[in-house]
């Protein structure tokens, strides 16, 4: 593509990784087949190729961008299966990314909308905000989940976290240390994710340590375009880390939630204008894992031998570019894992979209569990907090971390949803 930005603009290192991006994308169009809104809409705006023309455009451009470009931006989940699939090499998460900054500081959105988007990036960092939000759902659910709009939807999301007890003492072997962040949602919906996955890597010679002071990963202010905001949080975290020993002390750092996850990893790209700190950046990247590369396969046996769907979360295969997702380490243990249809398709969480676009991730989720059901699953697997909370309620199969099950196949505590639960294998299919 050819682009017109001044000298002067492309002074911005933000804007300058823009314009290289543009000028590799040859519009092929072979990103759309892999865009969940495109294959739901139909419409080249809510496609990657159309977006990126409007995002060029309001980029060249500068000033307010209009309610139509913001609109079909918005639709954008940053999935990222268009970078993936994309035979050109184009970052798209740099183009949207930068596009939602822009819009954040150029364009004035309605009362309604800014105090949402004010409540999420405020609210849903803070873990102890979070656990008395889902306790006021919970207990006004009769009514609450009742609202209409957005506000029915956030009460419904809420209502169906279920209730958590922390079960099980992690162990220290006194074996090589990695850094753990509890990150904010997950700490305040599921802490017995982090507790499972420090059980499961003590066994294989790890210890957790939780790094003080850490807070919030920053991902749901970035995505939202609060560019200060997100820099906040990333500057907190490494000073955490740095402050607790850094890459002297830990061979690692981990966090159990492949959405922060893949944000961290991009810690040095939020950087790019602040050399000094896109350089401590690059440290603490350099040193992040996943559980599923920490948790070496082991053979187990597991209580019950089910029969496991696996969903990779976006941010797991498109952003952290990691393809088993857990299944090599399931499989060790005892479980038969399948993989689910059009598994390369958002299920539609995607941090805090789910919220703002309620109707099309609802539509995603939908469709989802139709492809997870159509493999006749006994739970599904997913290492995303966004994607157990977003798939889960009475129409889906249990909805579980991977950390959990193998935890439970080496003799920990059976997982929350687990509890009670009737499995698909437990039916006898009616014969006559």
């Amino acid at each position: 593509m050819r682009t017109n930005f001044s000298p002067a603009m492309l002074v911005d290192p933000h804007l300058a990784g823009v314009e290289k991006n543009l000028r590799a994308c040859v519009h092929c169009g072979i990103c759309t087949a892999t865009c969940p809104t495109y294959v739901l809409l139909g419409d080249e705006r809510d496609g990657p190729r159309g977006r990126i023309v409007m995002m060029q455009r309001m980029l060249e451009e500068g000033g307010a961008p209009s309610a139509e470009t913001v609109t079909h931006l918005d639709r954008c989940l940053s999935c990222l299966g268009c970078r993936t699939a994309c035979p050109s090499g184009v970052d798209y998460a740099q183009l949207i990314d930068a596009s939602r900054a822009h819009i954040e500081q150029h364009y004035k959105r309605p009362l309604r909308e800014r105090i949402l988007r004010s409540a999420i990036a405020n609210l849903l960092t803070r873990p102890a905000m979070t656990k008395f939000a889902v306790g006021l759902a919970r207990l006004f659910a009769p009514i609450a989940t009742r609202l209409p709009g957005t506000l029915g939807t956030m009460a419904r999301t809420a209502a169906k976290a279920l209730p958590r007890k922390s079960k099980g003492a992690i162990a220290s072997l006194g074996g090589a240390r990695v850094a753990l962040l509890p990150g904010c949602v997950q700490q305040a919906l599921a802490p017995e994710i982090d507790r499972a996955a420090a059980r499961v890597l003590a066994r294989r010679g790890f210890d957790l340590v939780a790094l003080k002071g850490a807070g919030c990963c920053g991902a749901l202010a970035h995505h939202l375009g609060r560019k200060p905001d997100a820099k906040d949080f990333a500057k907190r975290i490494v000073a955490a880390f740095e402050r607790a020993g850094g890459s002297d002390r830990f061979e690692g750092v981990l966090i159990t939630a492949t959405g922060c996850g893949a944000h961290l990893a991009d810690y040095p790209r939020l950087f790019a204008d602040e050399p000094d700190w896109r350089t401590r950046a690059e440290r603490f990247a350099a040193k992040l894992r996943d559980f599923s590369t920490l948790a070496v396969p082991r053979a187990a046996a597991p209580p019950r031998k089910l029969r496991i769907a696996l969903h990779k979360p976006c941010s797991l295969q498109h952003g952290l570019k990691l393809e088993d997702g857990g299944a090599i380490a399931l499989e060790a243990a005892g479980f038969e894992v399948v993989q689910i249809p059009e598994g390369h398709l958002c299920c539609g969480s995607a941090g805090s979209y789910s919220i703002l676009q309620p109707e099309i991730a609802g539509a995603l989720r939908t469709r989802k569990l139709d492809n997870a059901k159509s493999v006749r699953p006994d739970v599904i697997a997913a290492a995303n907090i966004g994607c157990l909370n977003h798939l889960a309620g009475p129409d889906a199969p249990p909805l579980v971390h991977p950390a959990e099950l193998i935890d439970w196949a080496e003799g920990g505590p059976v997982p929350v949803a687990l509890e009670g639960h009737t499995f698909v294998t437990d039916v006898k299919p009616n014969r006559k």
